[in-house]
C-alpha cells in the first residue's frame, strides 16, 4: 500500500479546518498532519512536517495568502498549494496561480470534490473550479498578447505537462535530461505570456495546441 498524502489546512476559521479533517480522515489516502489559523504558524508547520500539499484560505489575519503561498513554496517547491477560498476574481485567481498554486477551488459543498482534487493537483494537474477557470480565461483574453511559434517538441512537452507528468517523467519519454526539460519550459512561458505551467496549459488549449 502506498504511504497516505501528507496534509496541512490552513484556514483561520477553526470550524472549516474540522470540517476539512472530518472528511480526509476517514480516507486511508490522507493524513492530516498539521493545521494553521495563520501564517506565520502555516509556515512553522510546513517547515517541520514537509507536507505533500496545503490547503489554504486565502484570508489570514497576519499576511495575505498569496505572499503565504509563494513563501510556503519557496520552503518546498515540489509541494502543492491547493486554494481553497469563499471568494471568487480574475486577478485573484490570476494571481494565486502567478504564486505558484495548483489549484483554486471555492467553498462550495454542491461542486467541491476535495478528495479528486487532491489526488489531482498531488500527482501535477491543475485543479481549478469550472467557475475559476472561466474567470481567468476571461482575463488571458483580456490581456492577450501574440504568441511566439513554438516549436514541435515544445508542443510535445506541453502536451506531457497537460498530462501531469513532472520535467524528469518528461525527461524519461523523450530521452532528455530533466534540466534540458527545464530550459524548455522556461522558453514556453514566455512564448504563451505564461507565468507558471498551469496558465500556460491553460493558454496553449485556447489557442488548440493541445
Amino acid at each position: 500500500m502506498s504511504k497516505p498524502i501528507r496534509v496541512v489546512l490552513v484556514d483561520d476559521h477553526r470550524l472549516v479546518r474540522q470540517g476539512l479533517r472530518s472528511i480526509l480522515e476517514p480516507d486511508p489516502d490522507f493524513e492530516v498532519v498539521g493545521e494553521a489559523a495563520n501564517g506565520a504558524d502555516a509556515l512553522r508547520i510546513v517547515a517541520e512536517q514537509q507536507p505533500d500539499v496545503v490547503l489554504l484560505d486565502l484570508k489570514l489575519p497576519d499576511m495575505s495568502g498569496i505572499e503565504l503561498c509563494q513563501r510556503l513554496i519557496q520552503l518546498n517547491p515540489e509541494m502543492a498549494v491547493l486554494v481553497l477560498t469563499a471568494f471568487i476574481d480574475r486577478h485573484l485567481v490570476n494571481a494565486c496561480l502567478q504564486a505558484g498554486a495548483r489549484g483554486y477551488l471555492l467553498k462550495d459543498a454542491e461542486h467541491l470534490h476535495l478528495r479528486e482534487q487532491l489526488l489531482s493537483v498531488v500527482a501535477g494537474h491543475a485543479a481549478l473550479d469550472p467557475r475559476a477557470a472561466d474567470v481567468l480565461a476571461e482575463y488571458v483574453r483580456r490581456h492577450e498578447q501574440p504568441a511566439e511559434i513554438l516549436h514541435l517538441r515544445e508542443v510535445e512537452i506541453l502536451r506531457l505537462i497537460a498530462q501531469g507528468l513532472t520535467s524528469k517523467e518528461i525527461g524519461v519519454q523523450l530521452h532528455l535530461s530533466e534540466n534540458t526539460v527545464k530550459g524548455y519550459v522556461k522558453d514556453i512561458l514566455p512564448k504563451l505570456g505564461a507565468h507558471n505551467r498551469v496558465e500556460a496549459i491553460l493558454r496553449a488549449k485556447e489557442r488548440g495546441l493541445i
